[in-house]
């Protein structure tokens, strides 16, 4: 081995990250000490194997194997072109590590491609300050009982909604939910039962809005549903979808049948409004519905 080739071999060997080399039919030619950290696989493990035997299992972050039609060494051995991915591959003890891979060509003096390099560096960090900050993102926005938006969250959003309804003129309406009787069932069942009460209420309004919708927690026992792009007619309907929905939702406490019902005060968003006269209109619909009786929508 020439004096420069030893040279280059002890700089790839000496990285921190894991390379090897491919020739054109996928065959692994070189790998460094990097990647054998990375994938406690030695050179001796690997090289002369092809990559697409599955040595290494590359998948992407659903799981979905890359190694036949996805592989991004096979399409840069195609087409020349330098790639970059976030995959998983399959360490020689079993688990998956996360890693970042960058596939570029090797070309000879007259151009033609004769194989390639895969460079792959540890990713485990990143998705676990992603993972993190994903973490943080929920403990400030979302309401830790019910897992939907919290009070802070729904006050920006809806200063959004008016900021697009300003500017495109595309209209929203609010509503105000409050389960009634909440108390009572407080004192007849225990703080764990109305917890659970309203996690129940809280999946079901989840679930029954549209996807460009938004439930949250105002608080208390109080919850606020966000509409958008809808008129006054469409509004009065979904409120009364939710409150029928939300009265067939039952729990039971020993032998008895645990059922709550909810009060709506909904309201459609005018240009003279500020997100604090919204809620206070929709507020005083809500309280013109328990005045009503309980259980029922009140819509203006």
């Amino acid at each position: 081995m020439n004096p420069d080739t030893v040279f280059y071999k002890e700089l790839i060997d000496n990285l921190y990250d894991g390379v090897y080399f491919v020739d054109r039919d996928r065959r692994i030619t070189y790998w460094n000490r990097g990647a054998e950290r990375l994938t406690g696989y030695g050179a001796g493990d690997v090289t002369g194997s092809r990559c697409r035997d599955n040595v290494l299992c590359h998948t992407d972050c659903d799981g979905l194997s890359l190694c036949e039609e996805l592989c991004p060494v096979a399409h840069t051995l195609e087409d020349g072109v330098c790639r970059e991915a976030e995959v998983f591959l399959h360490h020689r003890a079993g688990h998956r590590v996360p890693v970042n891979v960058r596939v570029s060509p090797i070309r000879n003096g007259a151009g033609a491609i004769v194989g390639a390099v895969e460079i792959f560096s540890d990713n485990s960090a990143r998705l676990s300050d992603l993972q993190r900050i994903d973490e943080l993102q929920q403990l400030v926005f979302l309401d830790p009982l019910t897992g939907v938006a919290n009070r802070r969250y729904i006050q920006m959003y809806l200063q959004s909604k008016f900021d697009e309804m300003f500017r495109y003129g595309w209209p929203f309406g609010v509503m105000l939910l409050d389960l009634d009787h909440f108390k009572e069932i407080n004192d007849s069942f225990g703080h764990q039962m109305g917890d659970d009460l309203l996690k129940m209420a809280a999946r079901t309004l989840r679930n029954a809005v549209r996807s460009y919708d938004l439930i949250g927690r105002w608080g208390g026992e109080e919850f606020i549903a966000v509409i958008t792009n809808v008129k006054e007619d469409r509004l009065h309907e979904m409120a009364e979808r939710f409150r029928r929905l939300v009265e067939e939702s039952s729990m039971t406490a020993g032998d008895t049948i645990v059922r709550v019902t909810v009060s709506i005060g909904a309201t459609l968003a005018t240009s003279d409004d500020t997100v604090g006269s919204l809620l206070k209109r929709a507020d005083e619909l809500l309280y013109r519905s328990k005045g009503a009786g309980r259980n029922c929508v009140t819509c203006a």
